[in-house]
């Protein structure tokens, strides 16, 4: 049996996002354990649907020895400060070196890394990582569905195995396909060989949901090629677009026994989505045309209605405070609204001083440029610790740490909004239930996600509506301003090409 070093160091970087990840927000419980080392990567982490722990169980059953090194994860965000990367990435090849009669190493990464100094965090980590261990010791890598692979990344790793879901329901599993993987490498049923191909055009976030199509065709395709040439290992990458990087989008990895067989697989699956741009195109509504829409679902008997609140996703790098799709609830008379999480704690705080039943004026949330605190009397309706447990496929078994949370009362209790001190994605019921708030009672709900809510939402939603209010993660990718992504890659499917760094 195999002694594998296992370490984890993840970040979803968005480059226009306010508010970028210092060493704190790794080292801070939020949505994930804070930063674990050692023995305590194992343990902090089992039983919850992340890479590493999915990888750890797959080993330890098939009768590996770990070797557990560090692990840490940051809420999506604006750039990785150039300290916590270095303080994270030393702390892992410190302990790397430290290890004798290795084997492997697994690592589990995210793939969209940008730091203060490097395009490619994830590169780099890679390349260090490599320069410590030699090139004949397999390095292994599980990758979120939404990572920008780099070549860098593909160089440095004999493996890059991608999440198939979104809603990332399946990250132990990837794990585990990943210990799978790096079994066949170690006893040599697995291939060495990998093609890399890149899309050319940038895929919406919401046009990457699996359990929807485009992308559910997308991934029943890559079963199909798998299954037609045994011993291939693909992934399609759907990318993160709101990245300043040259490496920004999808792509695809596939790994094979022979270059011939690992080319025609990631020409195959990259033909396969290109052929098909057109549909990445997302169907979405101005936040005014949503909230009138979801008015008149609810008026037909629908219920609830969800109203997904894109572009402030804090799953995207969004500080989850902005208030334009409130506004619109608010301003069109919507009743039986629950809505969250909004991300105040100064809000929060207020409210456990006030205590409930306390009835104050307000500024809620717009701290994120662009945006303005909505002044307006709230009645607090429920207080909560915000020690919340996932109860959804997504957040599963996470501890998830919000810090105080209050349930605010609007428009005489016609909307009511879960604020929390800790921005997390709306992605699991219970937040809400924390605050005891149904969702499942509620006429509409307006979450701060992009798809990652349907995993716990979607069981109870009569309609889900795509909503666009202002916040720094939008829909259209030719509103941000690129200046480093590669020339020739289409901004939105079927539309207008990145020249170079000459675009303004």
């Amino acid at each position: 049996m195999a002694r594998i070093a296992v370490a984890g160091f993840q970040h979803e970087t968005n480059t226009f996002a306010p508010t970028k990840a210092d060493f704190d927000a790794f080292a801070i419980p939020g949505a994930w354990p804070g930063l674990l080392r050692g023995d305590e990567v194992i343990a902090g982490t089992r039983g919850r649907n992340l890479p590493i722990a999915g990888f750890c169980d797959a080993a330890e059953a098939a009768g590996h020895t770990l070797l557990p090194l560090s692990w840490t994860a940051a809420s999506p965000s604006a750039q990785v400060t150039d300290d916590a990367f270095t303080r994270i990435a030393n702390q892992i090849l410190e302990d790397l070196s430290q290890q004798v009669d290795l084997d492997a190493v697994y690592l589990d990464l995210h793939g969209a890394m940008v730091t203060e100094s490097l395009d490619d965090g994830e590169g780099e980590l890679l390349a260090q990582v490599r320069a410590l261990v030699g090139d004949q010791l397999p390095v292994v890598a599980s990758l979120d569905l939404h990572a920008n692979v780099s070549p860098a990344m593909v160089d440095r790793a004999d493996a890059l195995i991608a999440y198939r879901t979104y809603p990332h329901v399946d990250m132990a599993e990837t794990g585990a396909r990943a210990l799978h993987h790096l079994d066949g490498l170690l006893n040599g049923t697995a291939g060495r060989k990998t093609a890399f191909r890149q899309i050319p055009f940038l895929i919406p976030l919401t046009a990457g949901c699996t359990v929807t199509e485009p992308g559910q065709g997308v991934y029943a395709r890559l079963a199909e090629i798998e299954a037609a040439q045994p011993g291939v290992t693909l992934s399609f990458n759907c990318g993160f677009p709101p990245a300043d990087v040259p490496d920004a989008g999808g792509s695809v990895i596939a790994h094979a026994r022979d270059q011939a067989t690992a080319d025609a697989a990631a020409d195959d699956l990259a033909a396969y989505v290109t052929e098909r741009e057109g549909a990445f195109g997302a169907d979405i509504l101005h936040a005014d045309s949503a909230v009138a829409r979801a008015i008149e679902l609810v008026r037909g008997g629908h219920r609830p209605v969800v109203l997904a609140d894109t572009q402030d996703n804090p799953g995207a790098g969004g500080n989850g405070d902005t208030t334009g799709l409130l506004r619109a609830l608010l301003d069109q008379g919507a009743d039986n609204v629950l809505a969250g999480l909004l991300h105040d704690p100064e809000a929060a705080q207020a409210a456990h001083d006030a205590g409930e039943g306390a009835v104050l004026s307000i500024a809620l949330g717009g701290r994120t440029p662009g945006d303005r605190p909505l002044e307006t009397n709230v009645k607090v309706a429920a207080l909560g610790n915000g020690q919340v447990t996932g109860v959804g496929p997504f957040y599963r078994g996470a501890r998830l740490q919000l810090g105080s949370c209050a349930l605010l009362e609007l428009a005489d209790g016609a909307v009511r909004v879960a604020v929390v001190s800790r921005k997390l994605q709306a992605a699991d019921r219970a937040p809400f239930l924390h605050l005891g708030a149904d969702p499942a009672a509620a006429a509409i709900l307006a979450l701060k996600s992009s798809v990652h809510f349907r995993a716990d939402f979607a069981p109870i939603a009569s309609d889900i509506l795509i909503a666009a209010a202002p916040g720094p993660n939008p829909v259209d990718h030719t509103q941000l301003a690129y200046h480093h992504l590669r020339g020739g890659v289409r901004l939105m499917p079927n539309g207008p090409t990145f020249l170079g760094a000459s675009r303004g």
